[in-house]
């Protein structure tokens, strides 16, 4: 992708920028949020079917986000710390208007109307969600499986786990899906999938 000033980048590339320096890139009108977040959505159609980390996208509504994001900044608008970048949500974290099952049956077809804290905070600061990551049945366990979605995959070696209960959080990052991931942790379940999956 080519920009204004002359410069270019891969969108291999791109999707594997730190997150401080794609804001970074955004800010500075290198790159758009469109372009972002349409190379992330790439990235998931070619490497999720094979690793399991995203369970549900949104990505019409993205799209939509990150135009809104480009104008807001053509605009000259304030910027927050995460603007236009793509965000993954665990899914034990409510999103409204999102489907968030916890990796439950129980909850499999449940559709919050309210964010959760965490969401609520990574969208004042401008992130856009762009889906759900999958997580282990109520993120009870070191794994990510559920009889929901089923299991997420090492990125490294699919034959190996990637850890839990973040796991697809971790997995998401690990492979370029997204710029920043949320996720939770009672007894490891963020530090396990980031050593397995070699991410911060």
């Amino acid at each position: 992708m080519d920009d204004s000033s002359g410069s270019s980048i891969s969108e291999s590339d791109l999707i594997f920028l730190t997150a401080r320096e794609q804001a970074r890139m955004i800010a500075d009108g290198e790159i758009s949020s469109e372009e972002l977040v349409s190379a992330h959505l790439a990235q998931i159609e070619r490497v999720n079917p094979v690793v399991n980390a995203m369970v549900t996208m949104v990505a019409e509504s993205a799209l939509e986000q990150a135009r809104a994001a480009d104008k807001a900044r053509s605009d000259g608008d304030e910027l927050g710390l995460l603007h236009g970048l793509p965000v993954a949500i665990k899914d034990l974290q409510d999103t409204t208007g999102i489907r968030t099952t916890q990796g439950s049956l129980i909850y499999e077809n449940y559709v919050p109307t309210k964010d959760a804290l965490i969401v609520e905070r990574v969208k004042k600061a401008g992130a856009i969600v762009i889906g759900k990551s999958n997580t282990p049945e109520f993120g009870a366990g070191s794994q990510t499986f559920n009889a929901v979605f089923g299991s997420t995959k090492n990125p490294y070696d699919v034959s190996k786990t990637c850890g839990g209960s973040s796991g697809g959080a971790g997995v998401a990052l690990a492979t370029g899906m997204v710029s920043i991931a949320t996720g939770s942790d009672l007894g490891g379940s963020l530090r396990n999938p980031a050593a397995w999956s070699n991410v911060v």
